[in-house]
């Protein structure tokens, strides 16, 4: 009998686990602007944010998303969809993993305030 309720425990806890799994890879929507991880929040360069950032991608750096309001850089694990909006507030759909959001989709958005 001991042995079932430990059994059955064991189940409730994988259980458990696979719906705390699966809230985690519902999308969300992020808000932000299109950067660069060397400039991350704020371009240092001359000119636009878009040729700041299609610069320094240019030259080796990744493109992130810049969330200035709550004052976070989060990398993107698509470098593609990116390119289309360098420097642009969008929205980026996707799954947060510690720091990296998986892209689900990037579209245009209103700038924040």
């Amino acid at each position: 009998m001991k042995r079932l309720g430990i059994i059955f425990c064991g189940l409730l806890m994988l259980g458990s686990l696979a719906l705390g799994a699966q809230k985690k890879t519902s999308a969300t929507a992020f808000y932000g602007k299109i950067s660069d991880d060397m400039c991350g929040l704020k371009h240092s360069m001359g000119g636009s944010d878009k040729d700041c950032t299609e610069s320094c991608v240019k030259n080796g750096s990744k493109y992130v998303l810049a969330d200035e309001k709550n004052k976070m850089v989060y990398q993107l694990s698509d470098q593609d969809k990116p390119k289309a909006f360098a420097g642009a507030d969008v929205k980026v759909t996707g799954t947060l993993k510690g720091d990296t959001i998986t892209v689900t989709s990037i579209a245009a958005a209103k700038p924040s305030m």
